[in-house]
C-alpha cells in the first residue's frame, strides 16, 4: 500500500545533491547542471557513494532482522533499488517506511518506485530536513510514535553548514522517538583522504550547494546520548554485524552508525 503523491515542478537550471548522488551511484534521473557537479568531484566520490550506499542496506537489513518494523528515511534520494523499504520488507513484510526529501525529482518518482509490499506501507514527505517538527507529525499519519522507529539521515547532514543548526535539528528528531528506537546516520568526511577536501568542496561550492564535511569528533555529537551499537562509529566498510559479509576494507569518505534511544 502506498499513500497518494502531490506534484511539485522540477527545476533544472540548478543542481541539487540529491541528483548529484543519483548520477554517483551510476543513475539516469540527473540533469547537465548535476552533473557538472559529480564530473568535478574526485575520482573515488563515485566508489565511496556505493560503499554508503551499502552500509544503508547493511544497516537496515540488520534493524528489521532484530524485530524493528517502522523506518523513517529522511533525505531518501532518488529511488535505486534495492530501495530501504525493499531491504526492510524482505526480512520484515509488513514493515512501514516513510521517505522524505525535498527535491521534486524525489516526488516525481516517489509514487512509481516507492511501492510497499501488501503486508505493509509505504508512504513520500516532500519536506526538508530542516522541517523537523512537520516531518514528524506527517509521518505519524503512517508510524506509530508509540513503538520503536528506525530514523536514517544518510548522506544528508553534510549538507548543513553549522549555522543551520544540524545538531539541533537531529536532536528534534531523535526527541520524538520512544525508547527502542534507533538512529542509522552517515556523514561525509575528509579524514582519510584530506588531499581530496579542496577538490570535493569546490565542485560542490562552483553548484552553490553547501557542504560541510566534518572530522570523527565533530560527528561524534549527533550521536549525544544514544547508545551506538557494535562497530561503533567508524567509517562505511567498517560497519557489518554478526552474520553479515565484512566489506573489504578500503578508505571512506564517509563515517556511519548506528544507535539506539535509550
Amino acid at each position: 500500500m502506498t499513500a497518494g503523491i502531490p506534484s511539485s515542478r522540477i527545476d533544472t537550471s540548478k543542481p541539487h545533491p540529491a541528483r548529484v548522488y543519483d548520477w554517483l551511484l551510476g543513475g539516469k534521473d540527473n540533469y547537465p547542471v548535476d552533473q557538472e557537479v559529480a564530473e568535478k568531484l574526485p575520482a573515488e566520490a563515485r566508489a565511496n557513494a556505493a560503499r554508503n550506499r551499502a552500509f544503508m542496506h547493511r544497516a537496515s537489513g540488520w534493524l528489521a532482522a532484530q524485530g524493528v518494523d517502522q523506518f523513517l528515511d529522511i533525505g531518501t534520494g532518488i529511488p535505486t533499488s534495492p530501495n530501504l523499504h525493499q531491504v526492510v520488507q524482505a526480512v520484515t513484510p509488513h514493515a512501514r517506511v516513510v521517505y522524505t526529501d525535498n527535491d521534486p525529482i524525489v516526488l516525481r518518482h516517489a509514487e512509481a518506485l516507492l511501492v510497499s509490499s501488501p503486508e505493509g506501507m509505504t508512504d513520500y514527505i516532500h519536506a526538508d530536513v530542516r522541517e523537523a517538527e512537520a516531518i514528524v507529525e506527517r509521518a505519524a499519519r503512517t508510524l506509530d510514535f508509540t513503538r520503536p522507529v528506525a530514523l536514517s539521515l544518510i548522506a544528508l547532514m553534510h549538507f548543513l553548514p553549522d549555522d543551520q543548526d544540524p545538531y539541533g535539528i537531529t536532536r528534534t528528531l531523535v526527541d520524538a522517538l520512544p525508547s527502542g528506537s534507533y538512529l542509522v546516520l552517515s556523514h561525509g568526511t575528509a579524514d582519510q583522504h584530506p588531499e581530496l577536501r579542496q577538490e570535493t568542496e569546490s565542485a560542490y561550492e562552483k553548484g552553490a550547494i553547501a557542504l560541510r564535511m566534518r572530522t570523527r569528533a565533530e560527528v561524534e555529537p549527533f550521536f549525544e546520548g544514544l547508545e551506538l551499537v557494535d562497530p561503533g562509529l567508524v567509517t562505511a566498510p567498517e560497519w557489518h554485524q554478526e552474520g553479515q559479509t565484512a566489506p573489504v576494507y578500503e578508505r571512506s569518505g564517509f563515517y556511519v552508525g548506528v544507535a539506539r534511544v535509550p
